[in-house]
């Protein structure tokens, strides 16, 4: 007789505090037995691959705004973001292609009017420094790459990462050797200096000597190599 009934579907706060859950797991438990860590990470990748259904549709019927504000409602609410960024590493390839799905949609997600990943990046900027220096490991370099991108939307991150040393680090991170790695630094670099112009102008009248003179550092080493 089961296999007559469908299980119903879990609400998107359901979805989320279960994800939250395996994520604390996994990034708590780092000495758990293999086999109960594998059932748990497969877990946490259906979960993954649920949110991301419910933020983008199926394919056959368009994602609901009412499910998708409270998805993200209480992502944010219950700091879901920022365990799903730390733990980014530890998944497997297809949870993390599904995982930066979700995060990059999460940025657009109005709640009552409000962008509500602008209102939790402004108290937990300090992502960006779990993000950024994700550049200098080969293995997570394009995911964070990407999420620092969508991350960079918001002006008030952007402002904070022309701010920071990582601005600086950017040059050493567009000459990495791995040109896939060193493409995807120039496109953030790119995105910092021109997707929020009040911002840019800003940092440009305080920091255009420093600009010009690391730009022609890059040029040469650039005109060397070749």
């Amino acid at each position: 007789m089961k296999g007559l009934f469908k299980p119903k579907p879990r609400t998107p706060m359901e979805l989320v505090l279960q994800t939250r859950d395996l994520l604390i797991f996994l990034d708590q438990n780092t000495e758990t037995r293999e086999r109960k860590r594998v059932e748990k990470m497969s877990e946490l990748s259906k979960q993954i691959l649920e949110i991301r259904i419910v933020l983008f549709g199926n394919g056959q019927a368009e994602p609901n705004p009412d499910a998708c504000a409270q998805l993200a409602q209480e992502f944010f609410k219950h700091d879901t973001f920022r365990l799903l960024v730390a733990c980014l590493p530890k998944l497997d390839l297809g949870a993390r292609q599904n995982a930066t799905h979700v995060i990059a949609n999460l940025q657009r997600q109005r709640v009552g009017g409000r962008l509500i990943a602008s209102e939790y990046l402004e108290n937990n900027l300090d992502l960006m420094d779990i993000l950024l220096p994700g550049y200098e490991d080969g293995d997570i370099a394009l995911t964070y790459g990407a999420i620092s991108r969508e991350c960079i939307r918001h002006q008030i991150v952007a402002r904070y990462v022309l701010g920071s040393e990582y601005m600086k680090k950017c040059f050493t991170y567009i000459q990495i050797p791995n040109f896939d790695i060193a493409s995807d630094a120039q496109a953030t670099f790119k995105e910092l200096l021109t997707r929020h112009k009040s911002t840019v102008a800003e940092f440009l009248s305080a920091n255009y000597d420093w600009l010009h003179n690391q730009t022609t550092c890059c040029q040469a080493i650039g005109r060397h190599a070749t």
